[in-house]
């Protein structure tokens, strides 16, 4: 292990088993200081079910990441509200909480739940014992909560750690017509087992100048996965919290549409109050209120992905 003076940062290998508490106290031999240092944890080898099936099979067109590399773009809002529309429109919908904030749990007004990490610990039990029913008909989840924090920790790094969440959702993607995955503002253990799970990417980005580059990153990432995990994978940028009545906001959605042209959904969702008072009250916006412009919109994002199922790979990857 490698332990770091944190006055001069001199930086020093010592033996892994030199000592066996998780942390303590060492004193720096080039300028005396006394420093905490931490001995690291390894990552957990990952047993699969089947692994050589998670590498081979395709991920579905009906597994669907919802992200983007920046905070506060309505990724949550976007699944929760489109889990909720595509399930009136009859289909089967499974939500993923692959967010260690579990902010969609919480969205459902659901806590302390068992999660993804659980299903884990007690790998010999199906993925099913772990999902529960929601209060709205045709809407399932698979929850999280502050252990899925654990699974980072743990995985993240290990040999095949990216084909976790495809390898059990393998086992009951058949039950739902679409599974749709929460990801968290980061690129690390959640995000890149959720690209690899799913063949389609909606990518909300907020009509601000800084969105561009979290859509950029996220197209980035998009395109490495492509090429070495998961050769189907597409995307489509979605247009969220839009405010007609600026200039500088209906300037900047003129923008980003020309700079990605072809690679965005005719659906835009707008400013929309009733939306805020909706996620108040952990209620879908066309639910607390059907004259809701947005909710009427994810309405209208739903019937553009089911009626698109199969958009095209960009040439340029």
């Amino acid at each position: 292990m490698i332990i770091v003076c944190q006055k001069c940062k001199t930086r020093f290998h010592l033996d892994d088993e030199a000592t066996d508490k998780p942390s303590f106290v060492a004193r720096c031999t080039v300028c005396g200081h006394l420093f905490s240092a931490y001995k690291p944890k390894r990552v957990q080898e990952i047993a699969f079910i089947d692994l050589e099936r998670a590498r081979r099979d395709e991920a579905n067109d009906h597994v669907i990441t919802i992200g983007n590399r920046k905070g506060g773009v309505a990724k949550t809002t976007t699944c929760f509200n489109l889990g909720v529309s595509l399930a009136l429109n009859n289909k089967k919908v499974l939500l993923v909480d692959f967010d260690a904030q579990a902010n969609l749990t919480l969205s459902l007004g659901l806590k302390q739940q068992p999660t993804f990490y659980d299903a884990q610990k007690a790998f010999g039990r199906p993925l099913d014992d772990f999902i529960t029913a929601t209060p709205y008909p045709n809407l399932w989840l698979l929850p999280s909560g502050r252990n899925m924090v654990m699974l980072n920790k743990l995985y993240f790094g290990a040999q095949h750690f990216e084909y976790m969440l495809k390898d059990r959702l393998n086992g009951i993607k058949d039950q739902f017509d679409f599974i749709l995955i929460d990801t968290p503002p980061a690129i690390e253990f959640y995000t890149l087992n959720a690209l690899t799970a799913s063949n389609r990417v909606v990518i909300p980005c907020q009509c601000d100048y800084l969105s561009t580059h979290g859509v950029d990153q996220v197209l980035r990432l998009i395109a490495l996965i492509r090429k070495r995990s998961n050769p189907q994978i597409r995307s489509r940028i979605l247009f969220t919290m839009l405010d007609r009545n600026s200039h500088s906001s209906r300037l900047i959605f003129s923008k980003i549409k020309d700079l990605y042209a072809g690679e965005t959904f005719d659906t835009v969702v707008e400013m929309d109050g009733a939306l805020k008072e909706a996620q108040i009250l952990s209620m879908p916006a066309i639910h607390y209120n059907q004259q809701s412009v947005a909710g009427a919109q994810y309405l209208g994002l739903a019937k553009e992905i089911i009626a698109n199922p199969h958009d095209p790979i960009p040439s340029s990857s």
